[in-house]
């Protein structure tokens, strides 16, 4: 099939577009794939084509906008210029007017409902957030009744789309996000010890670490500091990897005033997080809210055990005491998670994540692989039924 994807941002450290970049990978060679993308780190340029969308990446609001004017005129000038049609055309959530598949990783009016009240930011950031879910929230409706499917990453992402919109009942077909998970595992050379020491996390130190791009109050980040504080135990460490610089330098100055000065070390963003995980005891992500957190079950992978809330995409993984805690969305209840996870034995809780390694098995990139396979085998049949 010809097929035309509408995805702002497909490299490696953006969520949808890092599951874009496994199949356009894997399936070029059966597909004929063009890209209209503003940044795309093309797997197989001789067999994908892409179409450069001239927008700014931030802020998201912005994007967005700007996305559903430039994009069209770069998809009729290609249609146009190459004299082509295509069979199909899928989108990410809303972000094109039409499309025949949408590609969804969040609901934008159910965050807005039940969740964006207990989000807590800088005003400005804070406005822009909102302004940026609140168009999503308008188009939302318009899209998802003209697509024919909608393809999500978990169980609990389709109850929240039906829910909000029953007329999407029938186009709903769960593809759970991929994990590397050869990848993820601990290469056999790595230094642990001394990548620890050049954080400034000693050897008897027991280290969380925490990954996120950015929308730090929605992971979490604020109750995991508090609930470092109430701890009151020096070893006790986090390592915060992700965050553009503005935010962290934001949070660096919350550190300090919370007393946590050399407690909770900021990375950054990093393009290869894997040595942080390799790196740490154990992976925290006391969110609010999430679609299919994949870094945690990229953690998994990395043989971490999990210090998480019961959120969609993780509901399906976690299997509390076993492969990982769960905890209340709380300061309390994040606290006695971390307490409970750090006060294992070594033995213990290595135990706990060669479980989670072994978990995580199921959410291979072949097995990702091989349900967008079968879709589009469908969809070209005419069988769209999932």
């Amino acid at each position: 099939m010809r097929i035309a994807i509408f995805d702002y941002k497909i490299i490696p450290t953006n969520p949808v577009g890092s599951c874009h970049l496994h199949m356009l990978r894997q399936l070029c060679r059966e597909h004929d794939f063009t890209v209209f993308a503003a940044e795309f780190e093309n797997p197989c340029p001789e067999r994908i084509r892409w179409v450069r969308v001239p927008v700014p990446v931030r802020p998201l609001a912005v994007l967005f906008v700007l996305y559903h004017v430039v994009a069209p005129v770069c998809y009729w000038w290609h249609r146009l210029w190459q004299w082509t049609r295509f069979d199909l055309i899928q989108i990410v959530e809303s972000y094109f007017y039409t499309g025949d598949v949408s590609y969804a990783h969040f609901c934008h009016r159910a965050y807005l409902k039940h969740h964006w009240q207990g989000t807590r930011t800088e005003s400005l950031r804070r406005f822009f957030n909102w302004l940026y879910h609140r168009l999503h929230a308008l188009m939302e409706p318009v899209v998802y009744r003209r697509v024919k499917r909608i393809v999500v990453p978990s169980r609990g992402l389709a109850r929240e789309l039906r829910g909000e919109y029953p007329f999407v009942s029938d186009k709903i077909e769960v593809v759970p996000n991929p994990v590397d998970v050869e990848r993820m595992q601990p290469a056999a050379g790595f230094d642990r010890d001394g990548f620890r020491r050049r954080l400034g996390v000693g050897r008897d130190d027991a280290a969380l670490v925490f990954v996120a791009l950015g929308h730090f109050e929605r992971k979490g980040l604020p109750l995991l500091l508090e609930a470092l504080r109430q701890s009151q135990h020096s070893r006790h460490k986090l390592l915060v990897v992700g965050g553009e610089a503005d935010l962290i330098a934001a949070y660096r100055g919350r550190v300090e005033r919370m007393g946590l000065g050399g407690r909770v070390i900021f990375a950054g963003m990093q393009r290869d997080i894997r040595p942080y995980l390799w790196a740490a005891d154990a992976f925290a992500l006391p969110s609010s809210y999430e679609v299919f957190p994949l870094v945690s079950l990229e953690a998994a992978a990395a043989g971490l055990p999990l210090s998480v809330t019961p959120l969609n995409g993780v509901e399906e993984f976690i299997r509390d005491g076993k492969n990982g805690v769960l905890v209340e969305c709380s300061v309390s209840g994040v606290t006695r998670g971390i307490e409970r996870i750090i006060s294992m034995p070594p033995d213990a809780r290595r135990a706990m994540g060669r479980q989670a390694q072994k978990d995580v098995e199921a959410y291979s990139v072949l097995n990702f692989v091989n349900a967008w396979r079968n879709f589009y085998m469908r969809y070209a049949s005419g069988d769209q039924c999932a």
